[in-house]
């Protein structure tokens, strides 16, 4: 009995052993391919990695050699940089050193063209003042009137009449003032202008009384005397003179703004002449300005 069992039993479970062997060797051939697959793979993407290892590789060897490059050039950028700035540097020295010689030189020849104006416009004054004398030698100002109850023709010399000639006088009195003797100078010029205060050459010796005053340091009677310029010769060649001097006798009493005024009024009336430029630079020693003129009245 037992042994029909089991004949029956191998007879039924033949077919279910003879599929699962069949399905076994099936499973192992599709891993077996998977294995194959998976080494493919593997030995594809292992020499993609080694291409990539030797391509990253020759990357980082050409960028270590171009830094060495860069760092070489740099190198001799520099070295050739400082050679340049060597090289330029002693010529730029010495151009800046001739430049500030050349700025003390340009300097100093203002500073003498300067002096030799002021020295030009002296002469000027003194020329004009001989062409004055000489035009005055030439058409002489007619005698002063005779005192009543005298004749001019008696051949005496007539109470309150003049010593000297006005050509003389002036000249004797300029002579004495260039030559420093200002008080015999001074009693010249006041002789002139008792006898002849109404002549061409008035206003030069009012103006030469201001000057005497001003050159003894009494710039008070300077001021008066360059006022009387202004007032009984207001239009004349020393005008603008007396108009500048007193300013400058201004300045001597301690009036600096009166002073400031009148070298401002003397600037903005004679700017295109000598006097205009002094006039000018006498304000900037002041430290000040030349502003435009809202006036033209003079301060006394």
């Amino acid at each position: 009995m037992s042994f029909s069992r089991t004949i029956v039993a191998l007879f039924v479970l033949a077919p279910l052993s003879f599929g699962a062997n069949k399905d076994i060797q099936e499973l192992q051939r599709d891993l077996a391919m998977l294995q194959d697959q998976v080494r493919t793979l593997q030995s594809s993407v292992d020499q993609k990695v080694s291409a990539l290892q030797t391509l990253l590789q020759q990357t980082l060897d050409s960028v270590n050699r171009t830094n060495t490059a860069v760092a070489v050039m740099e190198n001799r950028f520099n070295d050739a940089l400082k050679q340049q700035q060597q090289s330029v540097s002693g010529p730029v020295l010495t151009v800046n050193t001739k430049l500030d010689q050349m700025s003390e030189d340009f300097r100093a020849v203002r500073e003498s063209v300067l002096d030799m104006n002021t020295r030009m416009g002296k002469l000027d004054a003194k020329m004009a003042d001989l062409q004055n004398l000489i035009n005055t030698i030439r058409t002489p100002p007619p005698p002063p009137p005779a005192p009543a109850g005298t004749s001019p023709t008696d051949g005496q010399p007539q109470a309150g009449a003049p010593p000297l000639s006005a050509d003389v006088t002036y000249t004797n009195a300029y002579r004495d003032y260039l030559g420093g003797k200002y008080d015999l100078a001074m009693q010249e010029f006041n002789d002139y202008l008792k006898y002849y205060k109404d002549t061409q050459l008035a206003p030069n010796v009012q103006y030469y009384i201001g000057m005497i005053y001003y050159n003894k340091q009494d710039y008070a009677d300077a001021l008066q005397g360059f006022d009387a310029v202004l007032e009984h010769y207001p239009d004349n060649n020393k005008t603008p003179d007396a108009h500048y001097m007193k300013g400058q006798s201004l300045v001597g009493l301690g009036k600096n703004d009166a002073a400031a005024r009148e070298f401002r009024d003397v600037y903005n009336r004679y700017s295109d002449t000598e006097i205009g430029a002094k006039a000018k630079a006498r304000l900037k020693d002041m430290g000040l300005n030349v502003s435009p003129a809202t006036s033209r009245r003079r301060s006394h």
